[in-house]
């Protein structure tokens, strides 16, 4: 979790979905809501709070005849709230990547063993008659064989089961999984949403360049505040602008501040950034008609991400990776 962040399990508030929390409530208070809901949007803008707020909306009003017709403000009082912040409903399930027990660190994909969890998760409480909430966070983490086995429950969900799969990119899930959900696309926030979403965090008073950069999403707004990520931007804005000897030592500064201790965070920021770069610059081509270069962009956005890929299953080395994908940026004709 970001620096900053709260948790979504235990966050009381969300900003800027009104809609979405409008639409879910009135959904499930009908008796005929979907069993699976994609949420989909960018990453950071509260699709995994909105998660935790509508599976305690459920688990809190089992009767959906009886439901409240809008989504409140979780009691953190509440047994029901209690459970969910600590992980210890026995109704709702949480599946994201896992912990390696060697490394200590989070592995890179949501596993088999980990959908497998929702399997004996259902046979557990087949009988209690509750609703049973499977949270996929994000789906777009799964591998294959995790994304095949979901496949199997999302096509014959078990009896009162609901399920809310998460995804900051659904065009990299499988197209069965979507077939099989309600769409639910969020927007990024709008500006005073952001801004209130922050004060709610505990942080106010950022200009307008914190939320230009922000995108609408809380957590690019908390990389640029707590992990340097205004700082990462001007020193790719200088290996682009430099030349000659002063371009490869800032590529070796920006490589060096992205490949130490603790740096996943501030490097997928970058990732992020480079991409959100490239395929601007591939859009502004296109749109001025020059073809043969918005091309070159867009192959050169597949190359990096598969690079970046292969680098990451086989645990290459982060700054070479990173200095060569610069080197390939400042090309000449790019």
């Amino acid at each position: 979790m970001l620096d900053g962040a709260i948790w979504p399990a235990e966050n009381t508030r969300l900003f800027g979905h009104e809609e979405a929390e409008a639409f879910l409530a009135q959904s499930y208070r009908s008796g005929k809501g979907h069993h699976a809901i994609l949420i989909e949007g960018p990453e950071g803008i509260g699709k995994a709070t909105l998660a935790f707020r509508f599976a305690n909306h459920v688990l809190s009003h089992p009767d959906p005849e009886t439901a409240p017709e809008t989504i409140g403000d979780p009691d953190p009082a509440s047994a029901v709230s209690r459970q969910i912040a600590s992980g210890a409903s026995h109704n709702l399930l949480h599946l994201a990547r896992p912990v390696d027990e060697k490394t200590g660190k989070v592995k890179s994909a949501i596993t088999v063993d980990e959908v497998r969890r929702a399997g004996k998760f259902f046979s557990q409480t087949s009988g209690t008659g509750n609703w049973r909430i499977v949270i996929i966070d994000p789906a777009d983490d799964m591998n294959r064989n995790a994304a095949n086995a979901i496949l199997k429950i999302l096509e014959e969900p078990p009896k009162r089961a609901l399920f809310l799969v998460l995804s900051h990119a659904p065009g990299r899930l499988l197209p069965t999984i979507r077939s099989r959900c309600l769409p639910l696309k969020l927007a990024p926030l709008a500006d005073d949403a952001l801004v209130a979403a922050l004060a709610h965090l505990g942080i106010s008073g950022e200009g307008g360049a914190v939320l230009s950069a922000a995108k609408g999403s809380v957590g690019e707004a908390l990389k640029l505040l707590n992990y340097g990520g205004g700082e990462i931007i001007a020193a790719y804005d200088e290996v682009l602008s430099a030349e000659g000897p002063a371009a490869r030592k800032a590529m070796h500064r920006l490589a060096d501040a992205l490949s130490g201790k603790e740096s996943d965070t501030i490097f997928d920021f970058f990732v992020s950034h480079v991409g959100d770069d490239i395929m601007n610059r591939a859009r502004v081509a296109a749109v001025e008609g020059q073809i043969a270069a918005a091309e070159r962009l867009a192959r050169l956005y597949s190359e990096i991400t598969e690079r970046l890929t292969i680098s990451d299953a086989y645990n290459l080395d982060r700054k070479q990776t990173i200095i060569s994908i610069l080197a390939d940026i400042k090309q000449p004709g790019l």
